[in-house]
């Protein structure tokens, strides 16, 4: 299955394999396919170790790291060293009333002192993601990738200076033209059945405008999962496949426990656009948490990243208990036909079966 994705990176499949677990990474490079780790959750120093883990486990296949730099949030142009306290200055007092009521009336326990020193911002900025990139740029990595919007030129032209290809996910035509305009050498179309930060446009009518605005290999992204829509994806122009929920279940899956078992259950129906997590429209898990947020009684949702930082710790304290009804997650569509756990090789395996099997069916009907 050869493509200019295949060719630019040295894989056999044009498969890629978003997961802040690296388990997962690693499985799905050594499986012909480009696993690609999410960085958001991991300081520095984390991500060192990660990453760390990833070289001596890859067996010497490529691999990826992916960003959050967004063009636009609350605090772009305050300075590193007062960018948390300044940003937790804005947050109003109502919301984090709302917030504290809202576990309250669910019987969410507060975290012990131990747990209670959380992380509230993570990489949801320039600033805090740039110490993010210049770890990975210390690695053999292959793929720096940006998840909303551009990455900065100057983040393009550093990894280009060490050899590293640069993707971002788009969710417009005019966003992908943006991302060619800085640079990036492959462009993720991702439509909005995506999980986590995604758009209005649904993948079938995404795809095809992407490929025609750009001149760059594009990855078909958000509610591929088996290979009949990898087939689709492929149909409409794109030259590969970016790929997330589907690996949420597998056996080397973090996922919490709690999320996973919902997955599990869960149906297409079952989950929703909500800006609860992030402040920008990303696709949860639907439950009580999300629909509190879009109550009369809500305040209202905060501007990125004001809004995580509200959550972050009320987010922890739903997974330390037994709150399910509130325990949330980013999550895509697909997750309606993820409903056992099973092997990431065995995953790709049969991304590549059912291509090739709706290829040849394809190509045996009359014309």
């Amino acid at each position: 299955m050869r493509t200019r994705v295949t060719d630019m990176f040295g894989i056999e499949l044009p498969i890629f394999a978003f997961s802040h677990c690296r388990d997962v990474v690693a499985a799905v490079s050594r499986a012909g396919g480009m696993g690609v780790l999410g960085a958001l959750y991991f300081t520095p120093e984390e991500l060192e170790i990660e990453l760390a883990w990833l070289d001596e486990h890859v067996d010497g296949k490529p691999y990826g790291v992916d960003v959050v730099m967004p063009a636009s949030y609350e605090g772009v142009d305050f300075a590193p060293e007062e960018l948390v306290a300044r940003l937790q200055g804005m947050i109003p007092e109502g919301h984090r009333k709302f917030v504290d009521e809202l576990l309250t009336a669910h019987g969410v326990p507060e975290l012990s002192a131990e747990a209670a020193a959380g992380r509230v911002l993570l990489g949801w900025t320039d600033a805090t993601a740039r110490p993010q990139v210049e770890v990975a740029l210390r690695h053999p990595i292959a793929l720096l990738a940006n998840a909303l919007g551009p990455p900065p030129a100057d983040v393009v032209e550093l990894a280009h200076a060490h050899g590293v290809k640069v993707a971002a996910l788009a969710s417009t035509p005019r966003h992908a033209l943006k991302q060619v305009e800085v640079g990036v050498d492959v462009v993720v179309a991702q439509g909005t059945e995506a999980g986590g930060h995604t758009g209005e446009i649904s993948t079938m009518v995404l795809i095809p405008q992407v490929v025609d605005a750009v001149d760059v290999p594009v990855l078909a992204a958000g509610g591929i999962g088996n290979g009949r829509q990898m087939a689709a994806g492929m149909a409409l122009g794109a030259e590969g496949v970016w790929t997330g929920s589907i690996w949420l279940t597998v056996e080397e899956a973090d996922t919490p426990e709690m999320a996973k078992r919902r997955i599990l259950e869960a149906t297409s129906r079952d989950t929703v656009r909500s800006r609860s997590w992030t402040g920008k429209p990303a696709r949860l898990l639907k439950n009580e948490w999300t629909d509190a947020w879009e109550t009369a009684e809500s305040p209202g949702t905060l501007p990125m990243p004001l809004q995580f930082m509200l959550v972050s710790d009320a987010l922890r304290r739903i997974g330390r208990s037994e709150a399910a009804e509130l325990a949330t997650f980013p999550a895509g569509q697909i997750i309606g036909i993820t409903n056992h756990v099973r092997p990431a090789k065995d995953v790709v395996f049969e991304l590549v079966t059912e291509y090739i099997e709706a290829v040849e069916r394809l190509s045996g009907l009359d014309t």
